[in-house]
């Protein structure tokens, strides 16, 4: 079903009227535990337009278009085997004033200061959500993007950040959700992901020993071509991401589906992948993804 346009000009007019109510949405929310009985997590990624990113597949401003974005959300949420979403406060007031995130799982993004192609893009700090307040406003978890680069000396204060960032929250009792990735520079200089598996590897090991406690701990890597051999680096739970969109996307269900099968990947947490693809719609491959997840 559609988005009522209605509904959405409605919640334009309570940012100026009631905004209260934003905040009084997403912290009265019905509630459930994080992972399903079978220990499994499907949840979509909303959290790029915070750092952004806006661009999915050849359309520069795809994710720009507030409507459109949370059109796709509320479709993708609804969908049979979706436990939730992770997104920014923004995204995730709209969501819960909507009514979209009643019995849904909410994580929170944290850090958000690493702007794509900024010069400072490895030093990521926290613009987002503190774990004071993952826990105040009645969010599950919060995530942090960890991008490891030797070559530059961002990459020490974000790990830093990443650290006391998952003590906070496992003294919450709240899930830490880091994102770790090998990062490199490319001939002009700029940021971009190391392909390389062995230094994936290498930063899962680091992300599994921050902070004082990783009883909290989850991790979100991309899809590897040997997961069993980057699994075997944690015992945390991990989940999968999707990426950027394409034509490749039979590719990527293949890796989902060969991954998933790993004891400790336990699920996944994809967004444009799914929600802006080039040749499935949104219940088409949101469900397909959301059953590859809760096989066997």
């Amino acid at each position: 079903m559609t988005f009522d346009r209605k509904r959405y000009l409605e919640l334009m007019e309570t940012r100026i009227n009631n905004p209260a109510s934003l905040q009084k949405a997403l912290k009265k929310r019905a509630r459930r535990t994080v992972a399903g009985k079978d220990g499994k997590l499907m949840l979509l990624a909303a959290d790029h337009t915070a750092r952004g990113i806006i661009a999915a597949g050849n359309n520069p401003t795809a994710i720009a278009d507030r409507y459109l974005l949370l059109d796709k959300l509320i479709r993708g949420l609804a969908v049979a085997g979706v436990d939730g979403v992770m997104a920014s406060a923004d995204i995730l007031e709209e969501l819960a004033w909507l009514g979209a995130l009643e019995e849904k799982v909410a994580i929170g993004t944290m850090n958000r200061g690493g702007i794509i192609g900024a010069s400072w893009e490895i030093d990521d700090r926290l613009t987002a959500y503190d774990a004071e307040h993952i826990k105040s406003m009645g969010l599950d978890g919060g995530k942090t993007l960890l991008r490891i680069d030797e070559t530059d000396p961002g990459t020490a204060r974000t790990i830093e950040m990443v650290a006391q960032v998952t003590t906070q929250l496992a003294d919450l009792e709240l899930v830490s959700m880091i994102e770790p990735l090998p990062y490199m520079k490319n001939a002009d200089g700029r940021a971009v992901l190391d392909p390389s598996e062995e230094k994936l590897i290498k930063v899962v090991s680091i992300a599994s020993g921050l902070g004082s406690s990783s009883a909290y701990t989850w991790l979100k890597i991309p899809a590897p071509s040997n997961p069993e051999k980057v699994a075997a680096a944690t015992s945390c739970p991990i989940l999968l991401l999707g990426g950027d969109p394409g034509s490749n996307w039979e590719e990527v269900f293949a890796k989902w589906e060969r991954a998933l099968t790993v004891p400790n990947i336990r699920g996944l947490v994809p967004g444009r992948a799914l929600l802006f693809g080039e040749d499935l719609d949104v219940e088409a491959a949101v469900s397909r993804a959301a059953k590859m997840v809760r096989k066997g």
